[in-house]
């Protein structure tokens, strides 16, 4: 009867709830603070900065009283968790603003967790944290009835030559390309080839202590969470024995992770995860060898014009802490999270909708501009900003900009009217002091160099060369080897490093008086790319103006400049008597083969 009393006297006071009036960004409130103020517990799209602006008013007393009502309703009808399902007008525009995919519940995983022959508990996974992916299900359809029925695709397989021969689709077969050659698979190959496993795994394969593994290991799409089988009270006891064990200790599991017999598996981590209503494994993928990247960088500390100042680190480490984003509470031990990107909808996705939605609302209108509140999805708190703004300050007081004027080099007499031949010390020192500045970089870079690599080839012949630990043939010749890989891929970016290759081996022909070597190369180089029409290569060189040696740049050259300028000049199509000899089986000799 006291409820029933007590339920009528809070309609006035719950009424701005209903309006959201003044309300708009005081609830759903957060347990403990009786003023109203603040956002949801949970912490979805803050009204600080993520969400789209709605203008504030303070509430009054009355209204305030209303709240502490509602929160009292709240709390005897659904206990704690019932404060989640309070929202004020304000924040439900918020809410519906937000484009939300499906909710679909995770599917369960079964295994068995094995350690050793002799120990299994039974397990079931969920997935916890998956990189989600906006599915963009785009289809073909005629522009005007805009029917997909109306398109029929189909797909010919041509030879390629002038007839344009059609060939059979069971007449084709995968290939696979290994450096310039192309190895053929079949189907049969390729089953065969597949990783056979014996079934979803779920395998310790030993413990390490936690700092063992760096945080920069972590990798994959998702992340695990694993429980005890239900209703199996051994596997319950087993799991929560193995979970409190690696805590106490700091300890981890690498485990071998299989999701089926068809997937190649994994190798991973699984860490205690201890809650107060729950305990758990959660398992993250690691990498393989093939997987890490390894890069030699020079250190900045040799270099007196990059060593920084006491007063500059203070400045960066002080920049540093104003922007973190993280907020700790000294007095309560609370730490909140500034920036909670679980709570931000994926801005991408957003756009996504957006556009799809107006344009089937608004077939020819143009698309709109990108709504401000998913571009403030995105934006640094305000609180962090106003705390970074004197750090910033002292960052552009102790690192001034000024503007890096190229100076002119001053041309003198002897530079206009220098003798080419010249062959006596100050030839040679030139020629020393030019080598031995790149080849101190070089060194500093790649350490021993062996052979010519595939990473690197450019500053690798060059160090080779200058260390004369492989003669100046036999590096070119591995030089050579790789330009050949690169252009056979007929990718931009490897045409760009072919064209590092060859300037390193001119600029080195040059100077080890090796003009002829690279005159010959350059010339079977240019009928190759003729012969696999790699025209848009050849235009790259005559860009870059890389012609011939000539004897102006090097004695031992008979190539005039006239010559030079002839060879780059563009030519016109082949004739049909040449076009003819490469049709009866005439490819062009191995670059190798005509030096």
């Amino acid at each position: 009867m006291l409820w029933k009393q007590q339920w009528p006297d809070a309609n006035p006071l719950c009424h701005p709830l209903l309006l959201g009036s003044s309300l708009s960004d005081s609830l759903p409130f957060p347990i403990g603070k009786e003023d109203g103020t603040g956002d949801r517990g949970d912490g979805s799209l803050h009204s600080d900065h993520h969400g789209p602006y709605f203008p504030l008013k303070e509430i009054t007393e009355q209204q305030k009283e209303g709240i502490r009502m509602v929160k009292r309703v709240m709390i005897s009808l659904e206990g704690e968790d019932g404060l989640d399902e309070i929202y004020s007008f304000s924040e439900s525009l918020r809410q519906l603003c937000v484009f939300k995919k499906i909710e679909k519940s995770s599917m369960a995983w079964p295994c068995q967790l094995t350690i050793g022959s002799n120990l299994s508990i039974r397990i079931v996974a969920y997935k916890s944290i998956q990189q989600g992916k906006a599915k963009k299900a785009w289809t073909v359809v005629d522009a005007r009835s805009l029917r997909k029925e109306d398109i029929q695709k189909e797909t010919v397989y041509c030879l390629n030559d002038d007839d344009e021969t059609e060939v059979p689709k069971e007449d084709t077969i995968q290939g696979f390309r290994y450096g310039s050659d192309i190895i053929p698979f079949s189907k049969v190959d390729e089953e065969q080839m597949k990783y056979k496993s014996e079934g979803k795994c779920f395998s310790v394969l030993g413990f390490c202590r936690s700092s063992q593994v760096h945080r920069k290991y972590y990798m994959g799409n998702q992340v695990l969470k694993v429980f005890a089988a239900k209703d199996d009270e051994a596997a319950a006891v087993a799991l929560s024995s193995l979970i409190h064990a690696l805590d106490e200790l700091d300890m981890v599991a690498i485990v071998r992770y299989a999701y089926s017999k068809n997937s190649n598996p994994q190798v991973g981590m699984a860490f205690p995860y201890i809650k107060d209503t729950y305990e758990c494994l959660v398992y993250v993928q690691l990498p393989f060898m093939e997987d890490l990247r390894q890069y030699m960088f020079s250190s900045l500390k040799n270099n007196k014009k990059c060593t920084p100042t006491e007063a500059q680190l203070s400045a960066v480490d002080a920049l540093i802490d104003s922007m973190s984003l993280v907020k700790k509470d000294e007095e309560e031990g609370m730490v909140e999270d500034l920036f909670p990107t679980t709570k931000i909808p994926d801005p991408q996705f957003q756009r996504l909708f957006q556009c799809l939605l107006h344009r089937a609302l608004h077939p020819q209108e143009p698309l709109p501009p990108i709504q401000q509140h998913i571009l403030n999805m995105l934006d640094p708190p305000t609180e962090v900003t106003a705390k970074c703004q004197i750090p910033l300050s002292k960052i552009k007081t102790l690192f001034p900009l000024t503007e890096a004027i190229k100076k002119k080099d001053q041309v003198t007499a002897q530079d206009i009217f220098q003798d080419t031949h010249e062959e006596g010390p100050t030839s040679k020192k030139l020629k020393t002091e030019e080598r031995g500045a790149h080849f101190s970089l070089s060194s500093l870079a790649e350490g021993s160099v062996t052979k010519v690599g595939s990473v690197n080839p450019a500053e690798n012949f060059r160090v080779l060369v200058r260390q004369k630990t492989t003669s100046f043939e036999e590096a070119s010749h591995q030089l050579i080897n790789h330009i050949e890989q690169f252009l056979d891929t007929n990718e931009t970016l490897y045409f760009m490093k072919s064209m590092d290759c060859i300037k390193a081996f001119r600029e080195e022909a040059i100077q080890f008086s090796e003009e002829q070597r690279f005159n010959g190369f350059l010339k079977a180089l240019a009928e190759k790319v003729e012969s696999k029409q790699l025209n848009h290569f050849w235009e790259i060189v005559i860009q870059d103006g890389i012609t011939l040696i000539t004897k102006d740049e090097a004695s031992g050259s008979s190539v005039t400049a006239e010559e030079a300028k002839t060879f780059l000049a563009p030519k016109g199509n082949p004739s049909e008597d040449t076009a003819a000899a490469f049709e009866e089986g005439g490819d062009v000799d191995d670059l190798l083969d005509l030096i």
